[in-house]
């Protein structure tokens, strides 16, 4: 079975997640991505936590099916070997931080020279230029200057979102346009320079709440787990001390809602209820009402009648129960890949295709390919040694 990036090769300056979750995407489609990192340490992110059998969380979700090459960048011998990689690479993600890949010589520029195919993707804070392109950016304070902040959370309290949310819109749009340039080489011969901001990847998720606040508006209302401007929309407890989440789109919905939800059908009628703006400005009220209704069922029961009044609806699930969830084993979503430590499950990437399996395979030690991909590189089995004597891998 052909996988879609099988041949492609990605070679990865990465720390962190924008660019780990770009390439691991890369590497689900087929592609050989090789990873490389700081001898001794590795990607930082390595050492965020230690809850997978010792291992960092993020570190394993975002790293499987690559190879590890440790290479210290500063020391003189590992120019050789990046130049080696970069003419035989289809594809260069890099992160580092502003200005480095450049001293590295890591740039369109100087590389396509010799490689006029190559495809170069370079994710930062705030995108090549503009005042702010020298800044540092952490996920956090992406969500800050994106405005996220400032619409998350309740009323009394801004909240970061619970996922790093810049890193991985930024990652995704990495991804897309990677892929969008091996198209396009496939047509022209010509590989591609691609400038991805996570500012910029946040700010167009951003985009709704921008044109709420259209020409001085007042911006959407921090709402916690509710909708700023839908209602009913977000978590109401049952009698049984579950919460059910519920949400409803349009008139047709609040009347069943009204009728076979709660079994009050003169609900329907109440002026103050009659549109999704009237509701939304009655808020407090109405969530009283239907707090009240829903105290009469066990979670089950308030669940059972909003399927049954073609009403959406969730549990609040936890991390125990996104494990267990019924819908992603009855779909056959889980896999194992292996790790240093042992198999772990994994989930399988979104989408796919009955033609192809993704890649699935082991997350990497620290420079667990170092030999491998040196010597593919044709630097025999001395120099191989002497660089790793040097410190130099």
């Amino acid at each position: 079975m052909i996988r879609p990036l099988d041949g492609i090769t990605v070679v990865a300056l990465e720390h962190a997640i924008a660019a780990p979750f770009c390439t691991r995407q890369l590497a689900d489609l087929g592609a050989r991505v090789i990873k490389i990192e700081r001898p001794g340490t590795g990607d930082f992110a390595r050492g965020y936590d230690r809850r997978v059998r010792g291992l960092a969380s993020h570190f394993v979700w975002t790293n499987r099916s690559k190879e590890s090459l440790t290479l210290d960048l500063k020391h003189p011998r590992a120019a050789a070997v990046l130049s080696r990689l970069m003419a035989r690479a289809d594809v260069v993600v890099q992160n580092l931080a502003p200005g480095a890949a450049a001293r590295l010589g890591v740039s369109h520029a100087a590389l396509s020279a010799d490689n006029p195919g190559l495809i170069l993707c370079n994710i930062s804070g705030y995108g090549a230029d503009g005042p702010d392109h020298l800044r540092k950016a952490y996920d956090l304070l992406i969500q800050a200057e994106a405005g996220f902040l400032s619409i998350t959370g309740t009323p009394e309290t801004p909240s970061k979102a619970g996922i790093s949310v810049a890193d991985i819109a930024a990652g995704m749009y990495a991804y897309t346009n990677v892929l969008a340039a091996l198209i396009q080489r496939g047509r022209t011969g010509r590989g591609a320079n691609i400038d991805v901001s996570m500012l910029e990847a946040l700010a167009e998720w951003m985009s709704f709440p921008m044109y709420y606040a259209f020409d001085g508006a007042p911006p959407p209302a921090r709402s916690g787990a509710g909708h700023a401007t839908i209602a009913p929309y977000g978590p109401f407890p049952a009698g049984d001390g579950d919460v059910i989440l519920l949400g409803l789109q349009n008139e047709r919905e609040w009347l069943s809602f009204c009728r076979n939800v709660l079994e009050t059908p003169a609900l329907a009628q109440d002026a103050r209820f009659a549109s999704n703006a009237l509701r939304s400005e009655n808020r407090a009220p109405l969530e009283v009402l239907i707090a009240a209704g829903l105290a009469e069922m066990t979670g089950a029961q308030a669940i059972a009648r909003l399927d049954a009044a073609g009403i959406a609806n969730a549990r609040m699930n936890d991390m125990a129960g996104l494990w267990d969830h019924p819908q992603l084993k009855a779909r056959d979503r889980w896999r194992h890949v292996d790790t240093p430590e042992g198999p772990i499950p994994a989930m399988l990437p979104p989408g796919g295709s009955a033609d192809y399996a993704p890649r699935m395979d082991p997350v990497p030690a620290l420079g667990a390919q170092s030999e491998t991909v040196l010597a593919d590189l044709g630097f025999a089995e001395g120099e191989i040694a002497e660089m790793r004597a040097e410190g130099v891998i």
